[in-house]
């Protein structure tokens, strides 16, 4: 594949950031990629694994003469980081984000860009519960979605480049609106993230039963649970704060939805309860055959494989 970009600065080193870098470096898609961290630590790990070429102490030298910035930092900070780099952004540079949330991040973002910087904001649906520089690896992407959310007068230039990126690091791509974008997600990601959180929590409550027998006899359904509840806490606060509206409005209806099952449970009202399971479980039909699961015994998960 050819080069997209001459220059690519990755503002945050987790696994988004790593693993945009191995896939790039893989397939030759950027000239050179900087990085920036605000851990010393971190920028001392990534240069010890030569994650980006050249890694920077400073976030101006890491955007300095970029074509694309691409901020993989939590929702919370977007708008304090956008305001640090604008000074040193090129015209003409692209700037876009990884960020879960999309309407909290247009509204604190883009009014630090200079014009002639073009905003393309963007979310790939892609992760592990794995953070940190040492997480990424170059496969992630691959048959995923990435998500971009032009903003109102982007550039169509823009948002073709950065589309045919994310297409060369294997993602699907697809075009959404900001707010049924935070709407879907909440449907999606955040309120299942919440669910899973308060699932462990509960079981970390139950002195009746133990904690090692918690973990000894976790099954499928609760493992899964301490998998997406082991992931980043300080992405997640942000995530639910940004994106508050649409979190409880399904919350709301998934609280409805529980007080149906509880009133089935307790009435023993078989039949509900079977026509309920028989469509959810369609739906999980629909994702394997679209490509986005399988349904090996443990989800795909196996096989020393960090997905």
């Amino acid at each position: 594949m050819s080069v997209i970009y001459d220059r690519v600065a990755l503002i945050g080193l987790g696994l988004i950031a790593s693993s945009m870098f191995w896939a790039m470096k893989r397939d030759g898609l950027a000239g050179e990629v900087t990085g920036y961290a605000p851990s010393a630590a971190t920028r001392d790990t990534a240069r010890e694994i030569g994650l980006c070429d050249r890694i920077c102490d400073d976030i101006l030298d890491a955007v300095e003469g970029a074509d694309l910035v691409v901020l993989c930092v939590p929702v919370g900070v977007m708008g304090t980081v956008a305001e640090q780099i604008a000074p040193a952004l090129k015209p003409g540079a692209t700037v876009t984000d990884v960020g879960s949330v999309k309407r909290a991040v247009i509204e604190s973002v883009g009014p630090h860009l200079p014009e002639g910087v073009h905003f393309v904001p963007g979310h790939p649906l892609a992760g592990t519960e794995h953070s940190g520089p040492r997480s990424g690896f170059a496969e992630l992407f691959e048959n995923r979605w990435h998500l971009l959310v032009p903003v109102e007068n982007s550039d169509a230039g823009a948002v073709a480049r950065l589309r045919a990126l994310w297409e060369a690091m294997g993602a699907n791509v697809d075009e959404m609106e900001a707010d049924h974008h935070d709407l879907v997600l909440a449907v999606t990601s955040h309120a299942p993230h919440l669910i899973a959180y308060t699932m462990v929590g509960v079981a970390d409550d139950l002195r009746r039963v133990t904690d090692s027998e918690v973990i000894k006899y976790s099954a499928a359904g609760f493992r899964d649970f301490t998998r997406i509840a082991a992931s980043d806490p300080t992405m997640w606060r942000d995530v639910f704060l940004s994106n508050r509206e649409a979190t409880l409005e399904i919350l709301g209806r998934f609280t409805e939805e529980l007080f149906v099952l509880q009133r089935a449970i307790r009435e023993g009202d078989g039949e509900h309860l079977h026509d309920y399971f028989t469509r959810t479980r369609a739906i999980r039909r629909s994702i394997i055959e679209a490509g986005q699961d399988t349904d090996a015994p443990d989800f795909g998960r196996g096989g020393g494989k960090k997905a």
